[in-house]
């Protein structure tokens, strides 16, 4: 299906350096998928749903509660720097 020649064209405009011997192995290879992948669309989906995953996947998340912590001088010591009752950051967008 895949000859070495397409196979060098593709590695060329990916800018994939590849050996005669490489192009050789992966003209063979690609070919093989592909056969796969013919064999595959003679199944009947017809009654299939589309689907994203194989199998059900749930996230299991706990709902968000408010935990104030109880001694506030205690984590801002650990700050690096502090204006008054808040932890000072750098400046990351806007004017000087």
């Amino acid at each position: 299906m895949i000859d070495r020649e397409q196979v060098h064209k593709v590695a060329n405009l990916a800018r994939l350096e590849l050996t005669a011997e490489e192009e050789t192995q992966f003209a063979t290879q690609l070919s093989s998928i592909l056969e796969y992948v013919e064999q595959l669309s003679e199944l009947e989906t017809e009654a299939v749903p589309p689907t994203t995953r194989a199998i059900d996947v749930s996230n299991i998340t706990r709902p968000d509660t408010l935990q104030p912590y109880g001694d506030r001088d205690v984590v801002l010591a650990g700050a690096p720097e502090q204006e008054g009752d808040y932890f000072r950051v750098p400046q990351i967008m806007g004017g000087e």
